[in-house]
């Protein structure tokens, strides 16, 4: 917690300080702020006062495991290596191409390139675009699962799948809008068609750099998913 003269934004100031000085070849970089909020609230609210007095101390060690997953992410260096960024994106875009040839072929048309918005989505694992008990109750299923950075990226493209008609209706202008300033949505339908999807691919498990990795090798030709049509009015 706090003390007396300080606020919570001086104690999330000093874990990125802290965390910057430890790391110099990640160092800070911005949004990092961003995934570290959701953490610290959780162990600064908790109903326990013990538990909140340690709140500075847990949220570092776990903002600093977290990013040993992450961080790659966060170096520009590595953008391009199948650690980084845009392969990330990449894998986001290749997904939208499988599951709904029709919305992929749209946007790629209206040259809205994936970077545009899925870069933010998934370099910050959605944090932005979801009031703060939503992001916590997404990371809390993203976190329990072992292969959870697969499982966002699903999670990004029930959130693309879930407005496709609007995004097929749409211009660059409103496409780019509704992508890059996401509405307010149910978070359950979302999770809800993400393990649909996911259930309904088959997997191999292929080993790479001792890491056992799932890769999606093919998807049903029809996914018999009803989505609701949704609409930003």
């Amino acid at each position: 917690m706090p003390s007396a003269d300080e606020t919570h934004h001086d104690v999330i100031q000093r874990i990125l300080f802290i965390y910057a000085k430890l790391n110099p070849g990640v160092r800070y970089v911005q949004g990092m702020n961003e995934i570290l909020a959701p953490i610290y609230f959780t162990f600064a609210k908790d109903t326990d006062i013990e538990f909140r007095r340690g709140a500075e101390t847990d949220a570092f060690f776990c903002f600093a495991n977290l990013m040993t997953e992450i961080r790659d992410r966060f170096i520009r260096s590595l953008d391009c290596t199948s650690a980084g960024i845009i392969a990330a994106v990449k894998d986001l875009n290749d997904l939208l191409a499988k599951v709904d040839r029709k919305l992929h072929a749209h946007l790629r048309k209206l040259n809205i390139d994936p970077r545009f918005y899925a870069f933010r989505w998934l370099t910050l694992l959605l944090s932005q675009e979801f009031e703060l008990p939503d992001t916590i109750r997404l990371w809390d299923s993203l976190f329990a699962d072992s292969h959870r950075f697969q499982h966002l990226t699903y999670c990004c493209c029930a959130m693309l799948l879930l407005y496709r008609d609007d995004l097929l209706a749409g211009d660059f202008p409103k496409c780019l809008q509704l992508l890059q300033d996401y509405p307010a949505s149910d978070l359950q339908d979302i999770m809800s068609l993400a393990t649909h999807l996911r259930d309904r691919t088959k997997f191999e498990v292929s080993v790479a750099n001792g890491q056992q990795l799932v890769m999606p090798i093919d998807l049903d030709k029809h996914l018999g998913i009803e989505v609701r049509r949704r609409s930003r009015n």
